[in-house]
């Protein structure tokens, strides 16, 4: 859907408490989250945390589109509930080719309202979904998944994907995933950013 601040789906409030969320890069420097796309458009995945198989899944099929998100002058970040070591071995396991950063307390998807719990990640859909990845090769960090800082937030935690910038407060995408492995389709990501 596209959706601008002040429209209902994205408050100005949601837009203001953007601005005082800071994540964190792979060297461990707080960022603000909004100036990830404040002087250029970017489109960013929230990982539901980084030992996730369907977060890892969701990690390629962004990546693939990564040529066309360059060519249009499109940045590509994933930010994981956890810390930032977390971040690091997701990166290096994945070979990510976007950029990484670490939100280790959920301020981002309390932010923007993404669900967590029980119920939102062991659904029917959600098993078929882990049973297909595991068939094409992907793989649970089950390390990484019961790691302190994922164990003690939840693994519950559901993400989504927004398209911003340029402009702190340009918000011109949201998808808010309901349950774990609730991907858009990709088309609907590349017309919202290229």
């Amino acid at each position: 859907m596209r959706i601008e601040a002040g429209s209902g789906l994205v408050s100005e409030d949601t837009t203001i408490i953007l601005d005082a969320v800071e994540v964190l890069d792979l060297n461990g420097n707080a960022i603000p989250i909004s100036d990830l796309w404040k002087d250029r458009k970017a489109v960013v995945a929230f990982a539901r945390h980084f030992g996730c198989v369907l977060c890892r899944k969701r990690a390629d099929y962004l990546a693939a589109k990564k040529d066309i998100m360059d060519a249009s002058g499109v940045a590509l970040i994933l930010i994981g509930p956890g810390s930032v070591d977390q971040a690091k071995t997701f990166s290096e396991q994945t070979k990510f080719e976007g950029e990484v950063y670490a939100d280790p307390g959920h301020s981002s998807y309390k932010a923007l309202q993404f669900v967590s719990g029980v119920s939102t990640t062991f659904t029917p859909k959600a098993g078929l979904k882990i049973i297909q990845l595991y068939m094409e090769g992907y793989r649970q960090d089950w390390k990484l998944s019961f790691e302190e800082d994922t164990v003690a937030k939840g693994g519950w935690q559901q993400g989504g994907i927004i398209v911003a910038g340029p402009g702190k407060t340009n918000i011109s995408y949201i998808h808010k995933d309901k349950e774990a492995g609730d991907d858009p389709d990709i088309e609907d990501i590349i017309k919202a950013c290229c």
